[in-house]
């Protein structure tokens, strides 16, 4: 007999020993997935100290400390950027001057010359650059953008290590090409970064949450902010740039009694580019293991500044929204910052956008050398521009005046100091060889770094005031700096003017900027409408789950179904576009009555 036969059987002959059996074991399941379910739920479930509330705050406080990280790491990035590429090229052209080192270095090889070609195409390429900067940081994006430039700035510093005619000049080139998209890209990064600040501290807020536009001027308490915060740290790049020259190439240097013997005429009785300096300035030649030393730790700085950028610095857009800034077309791509230059407010701003061109390389060339140098020696070149970058740097600060006075204050106060400055330089002619100047010279270089910095903050700090959209900004600050770019190069040209003709140039430039931007304000005020060209909707052409075409693949007939017919002449094709475009026309129709339903 089969085990457990005689239980069945015992259970056929009495059913009520059946039935509690089988009410042993129902109840024997329903306790089973009773526990089943509890321990389902206490794994799956909400834990019972779960505060929804508390977590999303946790969330997007995680999401502000990543902002600050991306601003700070931009910041850093490109002060040490453009400090390595700032001191390499100072520390070139002083060791480049020398006669007795370039005969006995390149005897043949024409130093003077190579580094004329350099300077030409570091100032004369970024003339083109409205042309492909858009399109680039379209394409590439911002941060991107951003990395291939700090990227090309890399490259010029290692070209020095083979100093020829064919590393030189290409790169010098490359550098032209990058410094516009470079600016564009750091100012449109900065504005970014302050406005998704702002949706991660108002995240709770109805526009923010359907990512819709913020209201007007939301955005600016945080533009303020954050353009000072970078501009603070950027600024530090004119004192980065002074430590090749301050720690290695000064020991090198003549003194002032050697190097300003034949000098005459200083300051605003100056012509050119410091006439009568001895051609040699370097009392003897640093070896070449010293250069490479040097070259070496600035490449390993750039190099830093890349990883900075990559690794450190988040996306400033999301995914889908570069598809969108890509899918309007390059040719409206391309044409769009023409067209923004229609806007009165841009245009009345274009005379300070030249200005802030024309100081910058002002103070670094013609104060430096025929004030500074003139006067105190070429060892103290360093200092000097030491004095204007931390000056530069700290008063960049001063533009959160803009959270409590009216924006306008701190670009006119940077004016007033310069306007100050320039008729004070007119009048000025330092006794060349006399270090009893230098107190005034450092205390000139400072004020003019106040005036900057208040100047460029502003600056940017407005625009990103002005056009808060976010598809608009890198064609903003695209025209920003290559009007910048222009009036550098027309700085470059002018080298040899007499200092009176430079000095005037910059007080007409500087009074027409203020009487233009008054102007543009006082219209602001009257609510004269200005002139914004249209934004063209995405082209999509992808298909996927985010972007739909026009034309549905999956409807009834549109691969040609029912179709046995075929006609050599192509007319079995058209009536197959017929009947999708019928289909499509039909399915807009069935649209918009349900809209009028």
């Amino acid at each position: 007999m089969e085990p457990g036969g005689i239980g069945n059987a015992a259970m056929a002959k009495d059913p009520d020993l059946y039935q509690e059996a089988l009410g042993n074991g129902v109840a024997g399941d329903v306790a089973g997935l009773d526990v089943g379910e509890a321990q389902l739920d206490d794994f799956v479930g909400a834990h019972p100290d779960y505060n929804e509330e508390e977590e999303e705050r946790k969330y997007f406080r995680r999401k502000r400390l990543a902002v600050i990280k991306n601003v700070l790491a931009a910041s850093l990035g490109g002060m040490l950027t453009y400090g390595v590429y700032l001191g390499l090229l100072q520390m070139q052209l002083i060791l480049h001057y020398d006669e007795t080192y370039r005969e006995v270095k390149y005897s043949n090889m024409g130093l003077q010359d190579v580094d004329s070609k350099m300077l030409m195409g570091i100032n004369v390429t970024p003339i083109v650059a409205l042309l492909y900067t858009p399109v680039l940081i379209r394409f590439f994006g911002t941060k991107w953008t951003m990395f291939l430039a700090v990227g090309i700035y890399a490259l010029f510093v290692s070209t020095n290590y083979w100093e020829r005619y064919y590393t030189l000049v290409p790169s010098a080139v490359a550098i032209g090409v990058a410094i516009v998209p470079f600016w564009a890209s750091m100012g449109n990064y900065i504005t970014r970064m302050a406005q998704k600040y702002y949706e991660y501290v108002n995240y709770k807020e109805e526009h923010v949450q359907e990512q819709k536009r913020a209201p007007r001027g939301a955005y600016n308490a945080y533009i303020i902010a954050f353009q000072s915060l970078f501009y603070g740290c950027f600024n530090l790049s004119f004192v980065c740039a002074q430590m090749p020259t301050l720690f290695f190439l000064n020991s090198y240097l003549y003194d002032l009694n050697h190097t300003l013997y034949n000098v005459k005429n200083c300051g605003t009785l100056s012509k050119g580019i410091l006439l009568g300096f001895n051609a040699t300035v370097l009392q003897s030649l640093p070896r070449s293991m010293n250069l490479i030393i040097v070259e070496s730790v600035l490449m390993g700085t750039a190099f830093l500044s890349m990883l900075m950028v990559l690794i450190l610095c988040g996306s400033a857009y999301r995914p889908t929204e570069e598809i969108d800034l890509r899918s309007i077309g390059w040719g409206n791509i391309f044409q769009l910052p023409f067209k923004h230059m229609r806007d009165y407010r841009l245009r009345h701003l274009f005379p300070f956008f030249i200005y802030s061109g024309f100081e910058v390389l002002f103070v670094c060339t013609g104060f430096s050398l025929n004030y500074g140098v003139c006067a105190i020696g070429l060892e103290k070149l360093a200092y000097i521009l030491m004095a204007y970058g931390f000056s530069a740097a700290a008063c960049s600060s001063l533009a959160l005046s803009m959270l409590r006075l009216p924006r306008q204050a701190p670009l006119l106060a940077g004016a007033a100091t310069h306007a100050l400055l320039l008729i004070g330089l007119f009048c000025w002619e330092p006794r060349h060889g006399d270090p009893s100047q230098a107190p005034l010279l450092y205390l000139v270089a400072a004020l003019w770094g106040l005036g900057s910095a208040l100047n460029k903050t502003s600056l940017s700090t407005l625009l990103g005031m002005l056009y808060q959209d976010k598809e608009r900004q890198d064609f903003i600050f695209t025209i920003y700096h290559w009007w910048q770019a222009l009036a550098i190069f027309v700085v470059y040209l002018w080298s040899g003017l007499p200092m009176k003709a430079k000095l005037s140039i910059m007080l007409l430039t500087l009074l027409a900027s203020v009487v233009s931007y008054l102007w543009m304000e006082h219209k602001l005020v009257g609510h004269v409408i200005y002139r914004v060209p249209k934004i063209p909707k995405p082209r999509h052409k992808v298909r996927g789950y985010r972007y739909l075409e026009a034309e549905n693949s999956d409807e009834t007939g549109s691969e040609g179904e029912g179709e046995s017919e075929q006609d050599s002449d192509g007319s079995q094709g058209e009536q197959a576009g017929r009947r999708r475009k019928c289909a499509y026309e039909q399915t807009l129709g069935e649209e918009e009555e349900e809209k009028v339903d």
